[in-house]
């Protein structure tokens, strides 16, 4: 498997889409060191997974971490995501995506902000007024 970026771009985040592509997107992960990210099909709807046990020397700051979490919530607040879905504080699971493009996108920008770059998250899942 090619080598992700370091925040990994929706077009590139793998799809982990049965048990094999699954344990390869999570060796890579490992191999290299960072932050887990996948996009899995699930019958006719999409999951998003994160998880940053892969990336044992990285951390994620409380402004990620709470940008991520209220994320989420507006997400399950809006019915794009199953309420059972969670934010951390290692693995991040969004259950009930719409659609692959939806669902690469939440992944990508899950990615960044992992990585503190909040910006794709903000765009992705705009703040309620």
């Amino acid at each position: 498997m090619e080598p992700l970026p370091t925040p990994c771009p929706a077009d590139r985040v793998p799809d982990a889409t049965g048990l094999d592509a699954l344990r390869e997107a999570c060796k890579a992960a490992k191999d290299q060191r960072v932050a887990f990210i996948a996009v899995e099909r699930q019958g006719p709807r999409w999951m998003v997974q994160a998880d940053t046990l892969t990336a044992p020397q990285h951390t994620i700051d409380t402004s990620g971490y709470d940008a991520v979490r209220e994320a989420v919530i507006r997400l399950i607040h809006a019915h794009e995501i199953r309420p059972d879905s969670f934010a951390g504080p290692v693995c991040f699971v969004l259950y009930d995506v719409d659609s692959e493009g939806r669902a690469r996108e939440l992944a990508a920008a899950l990615h960044a902000a992992l990585y503190g770059d909040l910006e794709p998250l903000t765009r992705a899942v705009p703040p309620t007024s």
